[in-house]
């Protein structure tokens, strides 16, 4: 049997959290957990990221990360974000001759720097591609490969940019079968018109269930929490601000099910297989990747209607939680999503 060939691969990291994030920073978890794996399958990996992050692989550091020059500094003028973004393309332009492969997660900027390398790179976009500057950019760079984190991602990419799609893994060991013995349901998210924690409360107030909301207050629309989730919290309904890896393991791990109320096309949706990695069902209204994440009656339920969701809370007694567990492993390991990465990979080496 012939042995592959080991690729060197530069892992290109966004630049507002560490890699991997402290709390918040779905994409920089992400961005962790696929180096980790791809170093474990025996490649030559680099990580080009802040310098608060931390690999197994190579890691050539830039400035901090956003995240961590607020902790240093009361004030961060508003531009440190693209100046810590051109540190970083700067690190990979002075090394690009190094990687046979060049995967960015990032937008926009890198695609210059990539010159007649974008040939050899791939971008993973991890927000909606269908606004106006994601078409004015791939329209600017139609050899760009960009893969898809879902197929209903994928379908609002350019025909000619779209590699393939690569759905989000994580590491198997970071969360654990739960017993799910609270008499809660959960609901992780920022606190917007997007993520609707306000649906979640609906249906607690419906059932005979109370609610643990998780997540920031979002930072662009801070008066969208206090007008649709603070008034209605109390004992039953309450907000417990961010949680980590950690606490993530006994806030989904002992909750009855994660509510996924969105009311967008969200390209993935983490904490999806996050619940699944704990054994907890989810009950999802149906918009962006949730019909190919989750499996109707198996990982969970998909709902288009309050009352459809208040109907799959009294059918959550029917779901296996070991099985929930086994639908997270067989599909959303980090292993998997690292060896449909190298699948991605080896096309592109292969095209030459």
């Amino acid at each position: 049997m012939l042995q592959k060939k080991r690729i060197r691969i530069a892992q290109v990291a966004p630049v507002i959290f560490p890699t991997p994030p402290v709390d918040n920073g779905g994409t920089e978890r992400i961005v962790f957990d696929l180096t980790e794996a791809l170093v474990a399958l025996g490649h030559d990996v680099t990580l080009i990221a802040p310098s608060d992050s931390q690999t197994s692989a190579r890691h050539l550091a830039t400035s901090p990360s956003l995240y961590r020059w607020q902790q240093l500094r009361e004030n961060v003028p508003p531009g440190v974000p693209g100046v810590l973004e051109a540190l970083v393309l700067e690190r990979l332009r002075q090394h690009l001759d190094e990687f046979d492969i060049i995967h960015c997660h990032g937008e926009f900027c890198h695609a210059a720097v990539l010159g007649e390398r974008r040939r050899h790179s791939v971008t993973t976009v991890h927000w909606r591609v269908d606004e106006l500057d994601r078409q004015l950019f791939f329209e600017g760079f139609p050899d760009l490969p960009v893969a898809s984190i879902s197929q209903s991602q994928g379908r609002a990419l350019p025909e000619k940019n779209h590699l393939g799609t690569v759905y989000h893994g994580l590491d198997a060991e970071r969360f654990n079968l739960g017993k799910g013995s609270g008499e809660y349901l959960a609901f992780i998210g920022r606190m917007t018109d997007q993520k609707r924690p306000d649906r979640a409360i609906e249906v607690v107030r419906a059932t005979g269930y109370s609610l643990r909301l998780a997540g920031g207050i979002d930072v662009g629309n801070p008066g969208w929490f206090d007008r649709h989730v603070a008034p209605a919290l109390d004992e039953r309904i309450q907000h417990v601000g961010t949680v980590n890896d950690q606490q993530k393991q006994q806030f989904l791990g002992e909750a009855a099910a994660l509510l996924f109320p969105i009311d967008w096309p969200e390209p993935f949706g983490l904490v999806m297989i996050e619940a699944m990695a704990c054994g907890t069902p989810v009950i999802a209204w149906r918009n962006g990747s949730v019909e190919e994440i989750i499996e109707e009656g198996v990982s969970g339920f998909i709902v288009d209607s309050h009352e459809e969701a208040v109907a799959a809370v009294k059918r959550l007694p029917e779901l296996d939680r070991q099985r929930v567990r086994k639908a997270f492993l067989e599909r959303f390991s980090a292993r998997r999503m690292a060896e449909d990465y190298v699948a991605l990979y080896e096309t592109l080496l292969g095209a030459d």
